[in-house]
């Protein structure tokens, strides 16, 4: 692990957050190329899914962070973990794909945890 752990944490967001944006990838791909739904759905899914259980894997990285920052970076997570936890719950593709994604959102800038990564590696200056 690296000797930073908040980089170390924000460098492990980052790699979730790319494994992200490569099933939406091919999920916009499958939709709007191959006219194909139920890849989207499945994929849209997969996504959800991944964003439902980033606390539990997590939570060994965090460990040495100080105990206010644990506490923070957890809680957050848990909000992400959450919020896809419901969009499966519920079935919804369109939440599945909206998950990350403020209303305000415009293409090519950060999703939510594109952002807290980088929020989480600044906790360490």
């Amino acid at each position: 692990m690296s000797a930073n752990p908040y980089k170390a944490v924000a460098s492990w967001l980052d790699a979730e957050a790319v494994k992200v944006r490569d099933i939406e990838k091919v999920a916009n791909s499958a939709l709007y190329d191959n006219k194909d739904e139920n890849s989207y759905r499945d994929l849209m899914r997969q996504k959800a899914m991944l964003l439902s259980n980033l606390g539990n894997r997590l939570e060994p990285l965090i460990e040495p962070l100080s105990a206010e920052d644990r506490l923070f970076v957890k809680k957050r997570v848990k909000r992400f973990s959450m919020s896809a936890s419901k969009a499966l719950e519920i079935g919804s593709v369109f939440f599945m794909s909206a998950l990350l994604y403020p209303d305000d959102y415009i293409d090519g800038e950060n999703n939510d945890l594109e952002n807290f990564a980088e929020k989480v590696r600044n906790m360490s200056q």
